[in-house]
Parts: structure tokens; sequence; C-alpha cells
């Protein structure tokens, strides 16, 4: 389009295209212009993938499954209890409870509509049979609510429950946890309880560990897998890039009463029939601790051996 005459005295508002010479007021090529921008814009502009957070209740059974937890980007939390512990969480992610779910029987409407957190966050709410809620749950006697909960954005991090690394996990007093490849979920789920009543700890899972939003670890965990710092699939051959020290539990190791135990960055714990490779340990100069016993047993607990360690570092 070009423009052939211009008139500054009697038709300031208007243009004449070279294809008719009738006039064309500006406001109508401006509006063109603008229509024309937008759409464009719309063509080009990348697109932003949303979460679905509508699910037929059949898939939000499958969630009991890893990789359908994986596919849709969801777990779930049962329970009276873990729902309150849900709620406590501060919404970082101010998108975060609005993703969130609440399956719940007739028994639990009264509860919900006078609890204020619930209305407040603007948690969804669906009610669902007996039936429904015994097929939604993995447990024999389901409580008759259940939160359906989204993943953190990375897995690497639960970052919607606190920052991927928070200021105090940065901090000089902060320790790291390593456990290498964990299998029994009541274990793992111990050890949350136990981070998260201690603080000021950082969880590091290894691949081929259990999942933590596995439904039994969620719920042996008590809602503490909302309140500890965790990052997954953290390969053993990559935390010398990150510390520097390291200690493990070993028969002939030192007392870990004694003053240097505190002083190391992570402390790695093992699988609960292998422990932690022999030539890992050597190529990262893990330093031996042991907890002294009555030597009636050779061993302890996984779990129990966290407990008491987290309690020595914070004693």
């Amino acid at each position: 389009m070009g423009i052939t005459n211009f008139n500054q005295s009697k038709r300031s508002n208007y243009f004449f295209p070279m294809t008719s010479q009738k006039p064309v007021p500006f406001y109508a090529i401006k509006t063109t212009c603008c229509f024309a921008f937008f759409a464009a814009y719309l063509t080009l502009a990348p697109k932003v993938k949303k979460r679905v957070v509508i699910m037929k209740l059949s898939d939000v059974k499958k969630l009991h499954q890893k990789k359908y937890r994986n596919q849709f980007g969801f777990y779930l939390v049962e329970g009276e209890h873990l729902v309150l512990e849900l709620l406590k969480v501060s919404d970082d992610d101010h998108g975060f409870f609005n993703d969130i779910t609440l399956y719940a029987t007739t028994e639990y409407e009264s509860w919900i509509s006078q609890n204020s957190d619930i209305s407040r966050a603007n948690i969804k709410v669906q009610i669902v049979s007996s039936q429904q809620m015994q097929q939604l749950s993995d447990t024999t006697s389901p409580q008759g609510i259940i939160a359906r909960v989204p993943l953190p954005k990375t897995t690497t991090s639960t970052s919607d429950f606190k920052t991927a690394i928070s200021e105090q996990a940065k901090s000089s007093q902060s320790k790291y946890i390593y456990l290498y490849e964990v299998q029994d979920p009541g274990n793992l789920g111990t050890i949350l309880r136990t981070l998260a009543w201690f603080d000021n700890f950082t969880l590091l899972l290894s691949p081929n560990s259990v999942d933590p939003f596995n439904s039994k670890v969620v719920r042996s965990s008590m809602g503490a897998i909302f309140h500890v710092n965790m990052e997954l699939n953290v390969p053993l051959d990559t935390l010398s890039e990150r510390f520097e020290r390291f200690a493990f539990l070993d028969m002939n190791g030192a007392n870990i009463k004694t003053k240097g135990f505190k002083d190391f960055q992570c402390y790695l714990f093992g699988n609960e029939a292998r422990g932690v490779p022999s030539e890992s340990l050597r190529q990262l100069n893990a330093t031996a601790f042991t907890i002294s016993g009555s030597g009636n047993i050779d061993s302890l607990n996984l779990a129990s051996a966290v407990n008491i360690c987290a309690y020595e570092l914070r004693r």
C-alpha cells in the first residue's frame, strides 16, 4: 500500500491509498494494524504448556504408580492429618494450591466447609461416594479424604514446598544427608520425619531409590515430606563436585560422639542390604564413624542410624 496524496489543510485525518481515491480514516488504519500485529503475535509467540488439572477418577487412581505420577504430574496425599500438614505449606509458587484437588466423601463436607485454610487457598473440592473413595485409596480402610497434589516442577527438588535449596540450607549450619539406593518406603518416611523434626537438613536421594512420592513414603513421613529440602536422582559420583568432606558409618570408625563428627558437609548412608560401594567411599576419601552399641548385633536399621546421627549433629 502506497500513499499518493496527503492534504494537511482540510483532510489531516485521512489519506488516499493508490487503489482508491476514497479517503480512509487514520483510526481505521490504526485499528487494522493493531489487529494484524496481535494476530501475528498469537501465531509466532511461543506456546505455554499449562498444567492439566481436570482428571478422571480412573486416572487419579493410577497416581499410585510412579509412571503415571510422572505422566500426569501429580501424587496423592491421603488422610486428614496429611491434608492439614499440606495446608501449612507456604505458597511460594502462588499457583501451587490452585492445582490441588480434594476428593472427599460426604462425611467430610462439613469439615471442609468449616476449614478456612481450604477456602482461602482456593483448593478445589470434589465429593465422591464411599465406593469411589475405596477405589482411589490404596488402604483397606480409607479415611475419606485424599488430596491430589502437583509434583515439584523439577525432578531434583521439592521447590513447591520450599525453595530448591533455601537460604537456610545454604548456611554453614546446614547438613546434607545422602541416601544411596534406599529401597524401603517406611525407612525413607521415617528419615524424612527425623530431618523435619531437627530441621536445617537437605536430603539427597540417589538414582534407583524408592520414589519419595510413593503413597507409603508420604504416609509414613506424616507430612514431613512437605517440610524437608530434597533433591532427587543425585548420582554418587557427582558429590565430589559439590562437597569436600564426607562421613559415613562403619563398625571400625571413630565414635560419633567425637567432636569431629560435626565438621563434615555430607553424610553418606547406604542401601539397606549393600551399603555404600567401598570404591566410591575411597574415591571420596570419606571418613568412617560408628555408633557404639552392646555388640550383640552387627548392624542398625538404616532409619535408626540416620536418626541417631541427626540427633548427634544437632546436639
